[in-house]
């Protein structure tokens, strides 16, 4: 078949070495084929998904309407719905790509899921909802995406030693980026020491190139002189390079190489964000300067289109010339103030915040339409009903459990368990002051009623017959460990594996 004058750029691409892969997902582009068309005609092999796609998705088109009632008439939590959807959007691209990932041995033809973003600081929880992922998808060309968090990173690590494949989302520094190959080569080595078949687990680490443009260019123009205007606009290319030394650095390591010998994959670079943000520059800049063989370039549609129509590719891959001319920016970029540090932990902090939003606004969507009634229209009033709603059961339950892991900390002779569950109990203060800001943010209340319900039942957790009202016996422990056992698996939304929704 001839291919088209629109995509012979994507062609040259491909041929170059470079997996195309589209950073969007819908039911809309599922049961209208056109995922199949992209695949067939734009050289598309691969799919990302995040809360923001999902959320979007919801908003275009009626597809999950009858899907997302039936839920609600059967008592579905909003959690529970979205894991259904987003499980079953996944599984059918999967299908789609399925001959994809057989014609290249299963190095493409890969659909990205990722974890709840809540549980980003949780490793117990993240691995736990990573194994729940894959066994409800069910596809061997699923990828889980884990945030590189230095949570994530232990996360990481424990579900390649399962032998889940990742995709490890949110990098953004090189010191992070060399954290995450390494937390892969453990993971790998487990899962060695385990039995399991190397060949089998496969990994893409995404660093992320045009939000780090967007936040140093923010500071560049923000110290306003000449010298610093002059530089806007190179940090993402010179730091994705500067990450693609790093990785050939680790191609060569004994360590890599003894896994390589008994068929381990490597862990591919995924340049993720490449959609300009900036107009003043070409709308292909990140995908013609990254043109990197062995590399994956996950393009939002607006960026693949604008490829397939007036792509060029640069004349070679990266030398050592530029990996001097990257290090040397950022040398500048440090000379008129640019703490580039604190540019990425920015970044990464800001990264997660936009995927819990993301996931709030797609549980408002999902709580809206589970409850609405064929041929009948709801108001806002309600849809900020049901998110009051939805925020105050959650904090409820904070407030709940706060006091349960404070208690049980303070109670532990075991210095090292009453530091960890003290931690723990922050984490809950935080995600509860959080939901408090957001909530007041909105014009909220915290729900006074429900937040003293869940202390009260705290407290009444006392009574349970371990024989000691105002002190504590050995059973104490048990009783306490199976109720903050049982609080876990319920933010992780560990429950039994829906059944899956037939693809179009």
């Amino acid at each position: 078949m001839s291919l088209s004058a629109e995509s012979r750029p994507l062609a040259a691409l491909s041929a170059a070495g470079v997996s195309v892969w589209l950073d969007d997902l819908s039911r809309e582009l599922l049961a209208g084929g056109e995922l199949k068309r992209l695949i067939a005609d734009k050289h598309v092999v691969g799919v990302t998904t995040n809360p923001t796609i999902f959320a979007s998705a919801l908003s275009k088109g009626d597809r999950y309407n009858e899907q997302l009632r039936s839920l609600g008439q059967e008592g579905s939590s909003v959690d529970d719905a979205v894991f259904a959807l987003t499980t079953d959007d996944v599984r059918c691209a999967c299908e789609v790509l399925g001959p994809v990932y057989e014609r290249t041995a299963g190095v493409d033809g890969r659909v990205s899921l990722e974890v709840d973003p809540r549980l980003a600081q949780d490793v117990g929880s993240t691995v736990a909802m990573a194994r729940k992922l894959w066994q409800t998808v069910g596809r061997p060309n699923l990828f889980i995406k884990i945030p590189a968090t230095r949570a994530g990173l232990e996360a990481i690590t424990a579900a390649i030693a399962e032998g889940i494949s990742v995709n490890v989302t949110l990098i953004f520094s090189l010191d992070r980026y060399r954290d995450v190959m390494h937390a892969y080569l453990r993971g790998l080595e487990q899962a060695q020491a385990d039995g399991r078949e190397l060949a089998d687990i496969h990994s893409v680490a995404s660093f992320f190139v045009s939000r780090v443009d967007v936040e140093v260019d923010r500071r560049l123009d923000a110290i306003g002189t000449a010298q610093a205007v002059a530089l806007k606009g190179k940090a993402g290319i010179a730091n994705a390079r500067l990450a693609f030394q790093a990785y050939e650095q680790m191609l060569v390591d004994p360590r890599w190489q003894r896994l390589a010998a008994v068929g381990a994959r490597t862990q591919r670079p995924l340049w993720a964000s490449t959609g300009v943000k900036d107009p003043s520059l070409p709308d292909t800049l990140y995908v013609r300067e990254l043109a990197i063989a062995g590399t994956v370039n996950t393009m939002p549609g607006s960026t693949l289109a604008a490829f397939a129509d007036h792509g060029t590719l640069s004349d070679q891959a990266p030398t050592i010339d530029d990996f001097t001319a990257a290090k040397a920016h950022f040398a500048e970029l440090e000379q008129v103030g640019i703490d580039f540090t604190d540019v990425t932990d920015t970044l990464e902090r800001e990264g997660l915040t936009k995927f819990e939003d993301s996931w709030s606004e797609l549980a408002a969507s999902v709580a809206h339409e589970m409850r609405a009634k064929p041929g009948t229209e709801h108001g806002d009033s309600e849809a900020a009903q049901l998110l009051a709603i939805y925020l105050s059961d959650h904090y409820a339950a904070a407030t709940g459990g706060l006091d349960l892991f404070r208690r049980a900390a303070d109670a532990r002779k075991d210095e090292q368990a009453g530091h960890t569950l003290a931690g723990l109990a922050d984490q809950i203060d935080q995600d509860r002051t959080a939901l408090a800001r957001i909530m007041a943010d909105l014009g909220m209340s915290t729900s006074y009623s429900k937040t003293a319900a869940g202390w009260l039942a705290e407290k009444a957790g006392r009574l349970k017959t371990n024989g000691h009202l105002f002190s504590r016996s050995p059973l104490s422990d048990v009783l306490e460990a199976e109720a903050m056992l049982t609080g876990v698996q319920g933010k992780a939304a560990m429950l039994s594996l829906p059944t899956p929704r037939a693809c179009p």
